[in-house]
């Protein structure tokens, strides 16, 4: 060693001094080598590499040859030091034929992030003839990994395998690593079991891929492996495992875990003691959490921002806001990711003034709005309705990037704004960034909402352009804005090239199916997803008892019942509501009410769905007497309650009690009528033949009446007879919907009742005109669990002559009785 006052230029002085008769050029090269080594560090200061440029500098000017070991170490000083220009002079002065120069290229390469360089110095090293060694390897599939190119990677891996570098615990440990960071775990595994030596660096990598994987069984079975093997686990195993515990919400293992570290002394440590604190907290063990936060004696804003998580993912908003107020306190500042913690939950409650406090406290201590942050006071100002808050947050951006965009885009679609969403849209692709999976199927909902069928095909075909169509999420955001458009043959044909489908996408097709008028569709599609091992859940099972419900089929409806019986969602409180609504539509109102009857939690869901039951057949009295009872129980009537009072009432004919209760709505329980409300108090007093009073209801209405509203006043007129209040409602409904032939055939049955021949020629030479074809109507009726449809005239079912005779038979009767 040199004594530590001696300069670095008079220790390389006297090393070239000496070197003519005390080293041979050998020990000369061999200690320069050394020299320049100790001034090899990664991100050294520039003091070290100021020393190693001088090296170099007398060296040159010594004449001593550097093109062997001391040129390699040259190189490698230079890459570590961040001077590229000076390896890159270095590295085509060396011998290209040795792997040392190469090897040193491609890590700075990496180093510096251009991965892409990395790999064509690799090819460069191949095609030049020079055999890698396996030095080479560990960067080469770095520079994959980060890429995600795992094509690449397994071409690499197969050179490795045949060069014989493959049980390399380097070599292998890098391989390992990038199939366990790009989804490819069963190759990482079959890898790891055949290395002969693994450390803690390669257990830990396997472990971290399994939980990438999302499977925790096998991390805590490696865990258990590990223990047994001669590898001590340390912080980052045990931080890996408690993770798997707190994904999981498994708390009996993290106790065990608990115990563990107890034993062996790790508990203080400050990254498995936050992972811990992570674990208690999601399994909803609070006051363990907080036991173990409060044993921390300084605590850092990682420890803080996982209790605080933890009471905001358990919905103590409060409580949460406690621990930022101490946390502020004790003197640690609150960071990004403290402050995009909290807003998520105020979105789900809608507390818009705590919202407003954090943007101020934002603005006040002058936090860096990063891209979490910004996304998530967009998103907090969007769930809570406050969109001009929101559209602040992202003008006043001055770095907007794709990802703000696209919470912008799903922002708007939320609150209605569909053409204010496309319009952020077409501003990022103005801004020349490219949309991803996500901003892609947010903006596909925009287009279903205003029926852009051919925008929506655009987007379609740049989710194709980019092969995105596999993903999941991207295949029923397209699926849904096809049914939504109204092609349903589209919608069904992306459907069926989807090679995953999850439950959100079978919910929507199915949906889409029973909102199209295509129930039957529905079921078969309900039961395909069960073949297919697609798990049911409240949404479908839903969708499922609303298509028995339109056939309707009783049979079905039960044998679905069974099932929720049988399985989780017998207590499901959205399921059980449609199976009332299912029961009922079928006519078994004694079965609906007893599903209400055993339903051990009620909602207003629940509610309205028994109170519309006995509504819509008619029945006044229960449906009052449910309505006063949901009342006793503390729920709130909503608009579907009164709707289902008010259609009860109109089934029964009484008029004025309806409309009592229409007013009862608007002044008692300050319910703003919607246009359903007016179509069924139209369709009340029109039934009653007040067909003057029906009409100045219409005209007193807030907003313009639907085709449902005029088309109910139409149907009254044909009842009475009323042909001047007909013409009246039947020239709204031609503008409104001019290819609607109901409307032209109720307005024709007025006119000939009254005898208005000439009127009745008119119309129909205006349905010709305008190519209106009349839609024939259907019925059905189920016979021992099958379903029939038929129409007027129908001869397509092989009983039908038994059934017309029968029918005939039945005509008879019926005269027999006084009627006509």
């Amino acid at each position: 060693m040199y004594p530590k006052n001696i300069s670095f230029n008079r220790r390389f002085s006297q090393i070239a001094s000496l070197g003519s008769f005390q080293y041979t050029k050998e020990d000369l090269i061999s200690k320069l080598a050394s020299l320049l080594q100790s001034c090899s560090h990664p991100n050294p200061d520039p003091q070290v590499t100021q020393q190693g440029q001088q090296l170099h500098a007398q060296i040159i000017v010594s004449g001593i040859n550097h093109v062997g070991l001391l040129g390699s170490r040259l190189l490698g000083m230079y890459i570590l030091c961040n001077k590229f220009i000076d390896a890159k002079s270095v590295f085509y002065k060396l011998d290209l034929v040795y792997a040392s120069p190469w090897n040193w290229m491609i890590r700075g390469f990496t180093m510096m992030g251009c991965f892409e360089s990395a790999i064509l110095v690799y090819f460069k090293m191949l095609g030049y003839g020079t055999c890698p060694d396996k030095y080479t390897f560990p960067y080469v599939v770095k520079a994959c990994g980060r890429l995600g190119a795992v094509g690449l990677a397994k071409s690499v891996h197969r050179t490795i395998r045949i060069m014989g570098f493959e049980m390399d615990v380097y070599v292998g440990s890098s391989l390992i690593k990038l199939y366990a960071e790009n989804g490819c775990i069963d190759d990482a595994r079959q890898l790891f079991d055949k290395l002969p030596q693994r450390d803690d660096v390669l257990w830990n990598v396997i472990l971290n891929g399994y939980l990438k994987h999302g499977d925790s069984k096998h991390v805590v079975l490696l865990f258990n492996q590990m223990r047994c093997s001669d590898t001590r686990p340390g912080s980052v195993t045990y931080a890996c495992v408690l993770s798997a515990c707190a994904s999981d919400a498994n708390v009996n293992l993290g106790t065990q875990m608990h115990g563990v570290l107890i034993k062996c002394g790790q508990v203080a440590d400050p990254q498995v003691l936050n992972t811990l604190i992570a674990v208690y907290a999601k399994c909803r063990w609070l006051f363990d959490a907080r036991k173990l936060f409060d044993s921390v004696q300084e605590a850092g804003s990682v420890t803080w921002n996982v209790i605080i998580g933890g009471h905001v993912q358990n919905g103590l908003m409060n409580e949460a806001l406690d621990l930022l107020r101490e946390m502020i306190f004790a003197g640690t500042k609150p960071d990004t990711i403290t402050l995009a913690s909290f807003l998520p939950a105020l979105s789900e409650s809608a507390s818009i003034n705590h919202g407003k406090e954090i943007h101020c406290y934002i603005l006040r201590q002058n936090v860096h709005l990063d891209v979490f942050l910004k996304n998530a006071l967009i998103d907090m100002y969007f769930k809570c309705r406050e969109v001009e808050m929101a559209r602040n947050v992202f003008t006043c951006s001055s770095d907007i990037d794709v990802v703000i965009c696209t919470a912008m885009i799903s922002g708007y679609v939320l609150n209605g704004m569909n053409f204010d969403a496309l319009e952020t849209f077409r501003l990022l692709l103005n801004k020349q960034m490219k949309p991803n999976a996500v901003t892609l199927s947010s903006s596909l909902p925009a287009c279903a909402g205003l029926v852009a069928l051919k925008l929506g095909k655009e987007l379609h075909g740049q989710i194709l352009k980019n092969g995105l169509e596999g993903r999941c999420h991207v295949g029923t955001a397209v699926v849904d804005m096809y049914a939504k458009c109204g092609r349903l043959d589209l919608a069904h044909q992306v459907f069926d090239k989807m090679s995953e489908k999850d439950s959100v996408c079978w919910n929507s097709m199915i949906t889409s199916f029973c909102q199209n008028g295509q129930p039957e569709k529905a079921i078969e599609l309900f039961r395909e997803m069960g073949s297919e091992g697609a798990k049911y859940d409240s949404v479908s099972i839903s969708a499922a008892l609303s298509a028995c419900a339109n056939i309707p089929s009783l049979g079905y409806g039960k044998a679905i019942h069974g099932f929720m019986t049988r399985g989780a969602l017998k207590t499901d409180l959205y399921a059980e509501s449609a199976l009332i609504d299912m029961y009922a539509k079928c006519g078994n109102l004694e079965s609906a009410r007893n599903v209400f009857n055993t339903m051990p939690i009620k909602n207003e869901v629940s509610w309205n769905s028994i109170i519309s039951a006995y509504g819509n057949h008619g029945h006044l009295h229960e449906c009052l007497s449910l309505f006063h009872e949901m009342k006793e129980h503390g729920f709130h009537p909503d608009h579907v309650t009164f709707l289902a009072i008010i259609s009860a009432c109109d089934h029964t004919g009484l008029v004025d009690e309806g409309y009592h209760y229409f007013k009862s709505m608007t002044n008692d329980y300050k319910i703003a009528p919607r246009m359903e409300h007016y179509a069924c108090i139209i369709d009340l007093f029109g039934r009653a033949g007040r067909l003057t009073e029906a009409y100045e209801i219409i005209k007193s209405m807030p907003f313009d009446p639907d085709a449902g509203v005029w088309g109910t006043l139409l149907g009254a007129c044909r009842v009475h007879g009323n042909v001047e209040l007909a013409e009246t409602a039947s020239s709204q409904l031609f503008e409104m919907d001019p290819t609607n032939s109901g409307y032209y055939v109720l307005l024709s049955n007025v006119q000939a009742d009254a005898g208005k021949w000439e009127d009745v020629n008119k119309t129909r030479n205006m349905m010709k005109l305008r190519g209106v074809e009349k839609v024939p109507g259907y019925s059905w009726i189920e016979v021992n669990n099958d379903t029939y449809v038929f129409g007027a005239d129908d001869t397509c079912n092989p009983r039908a002559d038994e059934i017309y005779s029968l029918l005939r038979n039945f005509v008879l009767v019926v005269k027999d009785e006084g009627y006509n």
